[in-house]
């Protein structure tokens, strides 16, 4: 919901600065996204006046101008403005500034041979508007204004709110509702609603009878009011209201669908207009058959089911009900008669429809929230009143077709309950005051009666909020829980401690946490098997399918950091994965780029390798509870994976706990990641927990004996995997030998073609009495028998 200051100080008598008022908003729950001035881009422009307009020497549609702005002396420009001439008053952007219309920063340069310094500027090129025949002409009031900011000339310093209105504050979709809140805190007082529309009388007598509408669908629309305005000349909107649609985002079309658009945003209710002349017949409002069409006015054309509501007549339907008008009977500039529709639609079937329709529109935002139904006669006497004060014409009766649902809600309240629930003690006529501020009637039994705009309001519960959030959250007090004597229990399980291990285990280990969507695209799907879950109701096709695995969000996040001259990327994401039948909790690794800087020790720089994420893995995997001691290392990862330089890692043939290694160059490809890329998954929810029966750490108990290590060295084939070895060799005495591991790799033709050596370190630890000759000989033979399966030969 976007607005400038002064559209809302049309509504609320203040004295608070911008800064107050966005802080203020904040912090009752209207979040400021953005604060922007659109003066402050026009600054530097200045009112000037063309002292002399000549031919250019070198050109036939180009004038010479000197241009007086101020300065020491005048400015020579060459302009090609048809409309420039001595003695007009412009806007002048001095070499140095920026255009905004046009995206470049005026320098001097010469045209056809002649130097031009500055620029005498159209509207358009300024973003004031669409105008770009010829350079803006002030009158002659403007005169004693040259050499001044226009910015400031024109009164441009007109601060724009952009606030993030949440789904349930439907009354707060328009500016009168966001100002009734900041009224409510004291920080300003709301103004009536004819002074806030500068003392109109919206007690406009009708002449002849109403137009002929009614409703046949009372489920979508219950009811439908309307009235006619005849003799009227349609036009432009006056500034004061363009300048307020532009706050908003909106661009003026013409006086009454300006009119429509203001009160929208202004009041919150959506309203159509129509012209008379291209009805036939009366307008209900009912169900579109189906395969029924509606071209709206968007330019699309809509295919309609049974569900839907229409605003149709003798022709068919014009408009879907709630969301979008048609554009055959809109109203144009040569409009003359115009019906004025304001209808309450219901708001599940107008999120029914937009969801279905995949068609959003300012007017679907507020219907399907829940407009105040009560609001309907207001909101149709204020059009009214516009379009006869701008357009002129003669004002028909009101019709009413059907009935708006008004319910009256009242709410048993107790003022002791902002304490028990909200924890600040607010005394009963402060809440009084607070809640009547707010629209509620508050009964001297404190029975509430809830506005009609406020849909959202349900219990008691809801009135202590909004005593809550008016008087301040920031003036709830930190008090601690009563604490009970003893130990408290632990409430997180063991998945849940092992996820939290897990993560603070990447996260020291360097690695940066990212939150991506669990949404993706079918592209980035594909090169990894494809999705198994898609949405029906997708918030756009880029994020329609659930992700089976977490490197396409983590691919796409290094893409974006690599084109911001990331150099060395490592990173990491906890979430869950979506396979056919079940999520599955995940942990994500990417590592890319350089590994380490060249640097003079080293040269160049090292690069990432699937050594590297192993290197992760284990290490997330200890953390997280896994036995690494125990995992055996198999190839074939996956086929997004490089076949090989990436492999798995198991308990026992069948339970993979995760895969890693150097992604394939298709799927990095395929995802726009240029470069070599290490990923690995780490599958939570296959890691055997063990339930811990105490909240102590055992006790640390160093083995008495002295540890004992002996190396062996092995002739094998070239293709035999390392791990098979390391197994093997730790396999010869699970009890005594406590590690294994590779320390020496030796390739050479005198070993025979394709043999290998691998010298392994083997750690033996005895537990009882000290290792004797005949102890490590025999624990020696096993090793040897144990590798010899493998096809290996004692080297030497």
């Amino acid at each position: 919901m976007k607005f400038s200051l002064s559209w809302l100080k049309a509504h609320l008598e203040t004295n608070a600065s911008v800064t107050e008022i966005a802080e203020k908003l904040t912090s009752i729950g209207l979040e400021v996204e953005d604060m922007e001035n659109p003066a402050d881009a026009l600054r530097p422009f200045r009112v000037a006046k063309v002292l002399e307009a000549g031919p250019h020497p070198n050109a036939d549609k180009l004038q010479l101008l000197k241009v007086d702005d101020g300065s020491d002396k005048p400015w020579q420009v060459v302009c090609g403005a048809p409309n420039a001439k001595a003695g007009m008053i412009g806007v002048f952007g001095p070499p140095g500034t920026y255009i905004p219309g046009s995206d470049f920063t005026l320098k001097p340069a010469k045209i056809r041979d002649v130097e031009s310094f500055g620029m005498m500027c159209s509207a358009r090129e300024l973003e004031l508007g669409d105008d770009h025949d010829g350079i803006i002409e002030l009158d002659a009031s403007a005169e004693a204004a040259v050499g001044h900011s226009y910015a400031d000339f024109a009164q441009l310093d007109d601060p724009v709110f952009d606030v993030a209105v949440t789904p349930n504050r439907q009354d707060c979709m328009g500016v009168r509702g966001i100002a009734r809140d900041l009224a409510a805190t004291g920080i300003g007082t709301l103004k009536s609603l004819s002074a806030a529309y500068r003392d109109a009388n919206f007690d406009i007598a009708g002449q002849g009878a109403g137009p002929d509408v009614r409703t046949d669908d009372l489920d979508g629309c219950p009811a439908f009011y309307a009235r006619t305005v005849s003799g009227v000349t349609n036009g432009y909107s006056p500034a004061w209201m363009q300048n307020h649609l532009k706050s908003a985002g909106q661009k003026p079309i013409s006086l009454l669908v300006d009119i429509t658009n203001f009160v929208m945003l202004d009041l919150g209710r959506p309203l159509h207009v129509y012209d008379v002349a291209k009805l036939k017949g009366g307008l209900v409002a009912r169900k579109a058959t189906l395969g029924e069409t509606v071209f709206a006015l968007n330019d699309n054309e809509y295919t309609l089911d049974e569900t839907m509501t229409v605003i149709a007549d003798d022709n068919g339907a014009h408009d879907i009900g709630g969301i979008m008008g048609g554009a055959a009977t809109g109203a144009e500039m040569g409009t003359t008669e115009v019906l004025i529709e304001c209808a309450y639609f219901t708001p599940e079937n107008i999120a029914k429809t937009g969801q279905k329709l995949m068609l959003t529109s300012d007017a679907r935002q507020r219907f399907e929230r829940g407009l105040d139904p009560a609001f309907l006669d207001e909101g149709l006497a204020v059009a009214t009143w516009l379009i006869s004060e701008h357009c002129g014409g003669t004002p028909s009766e009101v019709t009413r077709a059907g009935t708006p649902p008004i319910e009256k809600r009242t709410i048993d309240y107790d003022p002791a309950k902002c304490l028990a629930l909200g924890g600040i003690d607010v005394s009963p006529d402060r809440q009084k005051t607070i809640l009547e501020a707010l629209g509620f009637v508050v009964a001297d039994d404190w029975t509430i009666t809830v506005p009609t705009w406020r849909r959202d309001v349900q219990g008691w519960q809801d009135i202590v909020e909004e005593v809550i959030r008016i008087e301040g959250l920031d003036n709830v007090p930190s008090t601690p829980l009563p604490r009970k004597p003893g130990v408290a229990k632990p409430t997180a399980s063991a998945e849940q401690l092992a996820e939290r291990n897990a993560r603070r285990a990447a996260a020291a280990r360097g690695l940066n946490e990212v939150v991506n969507w669990s949404f993706i695209s079918e592209k980035e799907a594909a090169p990894f098997g494809g999705s198994h879950w898609s949405l029906t109701s997708p918030i756009s096709e880029d994020l329609k399918y659930m992700r089976p695995s977490m490197l396409p969000g983590l691919i796409a996040a290094a893409q974006r950091n690599r084109a911001r001259g990331a150099s060395s990327i490592r990173l990491f994401e906890v979430g869950r994965r979506y396979l056919e039948a079940t999520e599955h909790p995940t942990i994500g690794l990417m590592l890319a780029g350089e590994k380490t800087a060249r640097n003079w020790q080293s040269g160049g720089a090292t690069k990432y390798d699937a050594f590297d994420a192993k290197a992760e893995v284990l290490a997330i995997l200890e953390a997280a509870g896994a036995p690494v001691d125990k995992l055996m290392d198999f190839g074939a990862a996956g086929p997004h994976y490089h076949p090989g330089q990436s492999g798995t890692l198991r308990l026992g043939p069948k339970k993979i706990l995760a895969a890693y290694g150097a992604l394939h160059p298709n799927a990095t490809k395929a995802l726009g990641l240029k470069g070599s890329a290490m990923g690995a998954e780490i599958f939570l929810d296959a890691i055997p927990l063990k339930k811990k029966s105490g909240h102590m750490r055992e006790a640390f108990a160093p083995p008495a004996l002295q540890s004992v290590t002996r190396d062996f060295a092995f002739i094998v084939d070239s293709d035999l995997p390392a791990g098979d070895l390391v197994r093997a060799v730790k396999g010869a005495d699970k009890k005594l030998i406590t590690d294994a591991r590779i320390f020496d790799l030796f390739e050479g033709d005198s070993l025979g073609e394709g043999k290998k050596s691998l010298a392994v370190e083997v750690t033996l630890q005895p537990q009882e009495a000290t290792l004797t000759d005949e102890d490590l000989k025999a624990v020696t033979d096993k090793v040897v028998s144990n590798a010899e399966k493998l096809g290996a030969e004692l080297r030497g």
